[in-house]
């Protein structure tokens, strides 16, 4: 795993491919961001966004989403999949904080955790975005990049987020994982676009994966292409006629065979055939 040193460099070089990294849930207030965020489990925020505006407009505040019901609701939000949960975590999240919070988002990490539908990951976004405290949300894309790089290890994003939160100073968490974010979406992909990015000669993913199968692909495709030149010019030289004649030559040409005697077929004697009465038959004369 990289150093903190060495994490920092690669986030100063990579930072500029993503300017102003941010998320991309529109929001408002804190209310309005927790809420997009707990929408935007299973779904993209660009989907979240078609639906908030209307949503917004109707639930503004947890006071008017705490009176809300899930038939209400549901249809509302229909569209960003696993409708029927996510109904009841808003309308409990917006309950819990009408009655703990006096309808405000708290500030702190252990009182979000403890709303409905609101785990460590989007109480970071909410802090981070919203609230002004340094958090550092871990999603697949940060877990991904993340390993990838070398600048953590492991597939806990509990883990992860204290991996990467001990190689920087606060200020810059919340930066940090908008940009892995972004640089998951757009460069490094399941299938990643490695030429594309500007970190690849720091990222270990890139020295011991890819650089390793396009050295094997590179080595392997002049040998093939050689032996298709030697096979095709031996080809194109190959004389025709002889392959031809030996390969049609014919049985008689062998005087050592001869030709090939021909059947004798059976000659069939015709019968004549018996004349039909009133008819005259004709008696050859005699000699």
């Amino acid at each position: 795993m990289k150093s903190p040193r060495e994490t920092r460099e690669i986030l100063d070089t990579l930072e500029p491919q993503h300017p102003g990294a941010d998320t991309e849930l529109h929001f408002k207030t804190a209310f309005e961001l927790l809420t997009a965020t707990i929408l935007s489990a299973q779904s993209t925020d660009a989907g979240v966004n078609m639906v908030t505006p209307a949503l917004f407009k109707r639930y503004p505040d947890a006071r008017a989403l705490a009176k809300a019901t899930n038939a209400e609701l549901e249809p509302q939000i229909h569209a960003t999949g696993f409708f029927r949960q996510k109904s009841k975590s808003l309308i409990g999240m917006a309950q819990a904080l009408v009655e703990k919070h006096g309808g405000e988002v708290p500030r702190t990490m252990d009182e979000l955790v403890e709303l409905p539908g609101v785990g460590r990951k989007t109480a970071n976004v909410v802090l981070g975005h919203a609230l002004g405290v340094p958090g550092l949300p871990v999603d697949r894309h940060v877990l991904r990049v993340a390993n990838r790089i070398g600048v953590a290890e492991g597939d806990d994003a509990v883990a992860v987020e204290k991996q990467l939160c001990d190689a920087l100073p606060p200020e810059r968490w919340t930066r940090t994982s908008d940009t892995l974010i972004l640089h998951g979406r757009r460069i490094c992909r399941p299938t990643p676009l490695c030429d594309e990015c500007v970190i690849r000669d720091d990222c270990e993913y890139y020295a011991n994966v890819v650089s390793r199968e396009r050295g094997r692909t590179h080595g392997s495709a002049p040998t093939k292409q050689r032996t298709r030149v030697r096979a095709g010019s031996a080809k194109r030289h190959k004389p025709v006629g002889a392959a031809s004649a030996k390969q049609h030559k014919p049985v008689g040409a062998d005087p050592r065979v001869g030709p090939k005697p021909k059947s004798k077929s059976k000659s069939k004697t015709k019968t004549p055939k018996k004349p039909t009465r009133g008819t005259k038959r004709l008696r050859t004369p005699r000699r």
